[in-house]
């Protein structure tokens, strides 16, 4: 990986839905989908869907924080699901779903508790933000076939009608900030 690079690992419901928003923005090298916060060793999605490993679907962004910064990344994620919701985005049901961002470090963690603290007051949301700010213990990569989903699969009825509208709403939200 290019040391210029940085992470940041978030959580904000089924990971086909972030990792096709975060592929479109600028300075964003590279957008892995998988799992963190859980307690089973190298999981699996079946196991991750039926809530036996307390993992979080999540996406690890590669990005260059001198062309986009964590606190971007953030403003992104805040629009992009709703962090008020516990365990849930949408039909999508379960801790698997939960809104969280995992830290690398802790100018990170401060970063997101001011992040979550500022949209909490600006009234982005009318419910209180219940994500979950922890810090990163191990990112599993999710199984091949979740790579590129939306690119690989637009038509899939799930892409329809979940994660088009939100890739349709971060292009419209965020255009300055599209890759070229």
């Amino acid at each position: 990986m290019n040391e210029k690079l940085e992470k940041a690992t978030l959580g904000g419901g089924c990971f086909w839905c972030l990792e096709a928003v975060y592929q479109d923005v600028q300075g964003v090298e590279s957008v892995v989908s998988g799992y963190a916060g859980g307690d089973v060793p190298n999981p699996t999605y079946e196991g991750v869907c039926n809530g036996r490993t307390g993992h979080a679907e999540v996406v690890q962004i590669s990005y260059d924080p001198h062309i986009i910064t964590f606190g971007e990344i953030l403003e992104i994620f805040w629009h992009m699901h709703d962090p008020t919701t516990l365990n849930r985005q949408g039909n999508d049901v379960g801790t698997q779903y939960r809104s969280a961002i995992f830290y690398h470090d802790e100018a990170q963690k401060e970063a997101a508790r001011a992040s979550m603290t500022a949209v909490d007051a600006s009234n982005l949301w009318l419910n209180p933000i219940v994500t979950e700010i922890e810090p990163l213990d191990v990112f599993y990569p999710a199984e091949s076939y979740h790579h590129n989903y939306f690119i690989n699969n637009p038509y899939q009825p799930y892409c329809q009608f979940v994660v088009n509208p939100k890739v349709q709403k971060f292009r419209k939200t965020f255009a300055q900030k599209l890759k070229k």
